[in-house]
Parts: C-alpha cells; structure tokens; sequence
C-alpha cells in the first residue's frame, strides 16, 4: 500500500512483506472509507512519518507545533463528527475551513499544500554521489548479504543517467546500508537474525 519495493523478495535477500496495521486488514470492519482511512493515518502516518519530522525539526529550534491538534479531546471530537462536517463538496477539512474562515484572509485557507521535501535526486547525483556510491557499491552489497545487488546497481545507473529518479527507492537502500556501516564496526550494539 505505501512501499517503495513492491515485491520485498525482489530487493532484500530472503525479504517478506511483514503484516501490518495496513496489511492486516485492520480497520477493515469500518464501512465508512474515510474513517478507515483516518483511522490507519492515526496509527501509521502520523506518529511513524508527520510527527517524527515534525518534532525533530521543532525540537531542534525549541518549538512546539501540532500539539492543540493532537489534544485527545480534540482528536475525540473530531472522531465523533458526522462526514459532511469532514468533507463537503470534495473539500477536506470542512469544519476546520470555517473556523478559519473567521480569522485567516481566504488566501492562506484556500490554496494546495505546500511541502518542503529536499533536493534529494539532485543530491544523490551530485554532493552525495560518492557517498551512496560507496554505499550501493556492488562488491559491498555481495559481501553484506542483505540486498541482491542487481536491482539496487539497476536503479543506481538509472538514477545517476537522469532517465529515471529513482531518488526514495535508493534512499531505503542507502539508510539501511548507513545504519549497518555505523553498527558493523560495533558489533557489541546489535545483533542481526538471518
């Protein structure tokens, strides 16, 4: 449902898609479609991926944010809201719009998200090229045993030619082989089933 690796045994040495809140079919007995969904958002992409980026980036300039949002009541009552006050008219956030309404100019409510997400394919083709390189270097991935060297080299060549960005595919590889690099030489920290 989210992966960046459909088939986990295409990439990752023995690999298995491992079940999960998404893949168990939790939720799955809400007829409502979009409270499923906020329910698996609740459990999955806020504290798992949102949040975490969230803090980390606030904590380290001693900020607080989306604490009002996430105060049980709140989350509670929104919980307890019928659909139409969620989304009208194929708008989100429908409640929330017309409280803003009476304090924000209509300019700041009604326009698309804006992420901030980095420059990653340009940096891996550029000032971290050598680092994933290094990282990616299929000698290295043989020896580690862990992913099959093949499709990971593929999508490297392809990246790097500009045809394809294959930018957050070779992320996941990239921060798997950082994280063993940093632990291989500690072997005392972890300690790895395979």
């Amino acid at each position: 449902m989210v992966t960046h690796w459909p088939d986990p045994a295409h990439i990752v040495i023995g690999g298995v898609e491992p079940v999960t809140v998404l893949t168990s079919g939790s939720g799955s007995r809400m007829a409502d479609p979009l409270s499923r969904i906020q329910y698996l958002d609740q459990l999955t992409y806020l504290p798992d991926d949102i949040l975490v980026k969230v803090d980390r980036a606030a904590m380290s300039a001693s900020l607080e944010t989306r604490v009002p949002f996430l105060d049980h009541r709140l989350v509670e009552f929104s919980w307890s809201l019928p659909k139409a006050l969620k989304v009208r008219d194929g708008q989100g956030k429908w409640i929330l719009r017309r409280v803003l309404d009476r304090y924000v100019p209509p300019a700041l409510i009604n326009r698309p998200k804006m992420g901030f997400g980095i420059p990653l394919a340009a940096w891996l083709r550029g000032p971290l090229r050598d680092w994933a390189e290094d990282l990616l270097a299929e000698d290295r991935l043989r020896r580690e045993c862990f992913f099959h060297p093949e499709p990971v080299r593929q999508k490297w060549k392809e990246h790097l030619s500009g045809r394809r960005n294959w930018q957050y595919h070779l992320w996941d590889v990239l921060m798997f082989q950082s994280w063993w690099s940093y632990w291989r030489v500690q072997p005392s920290h972890v300690k790895v089933e395979i």
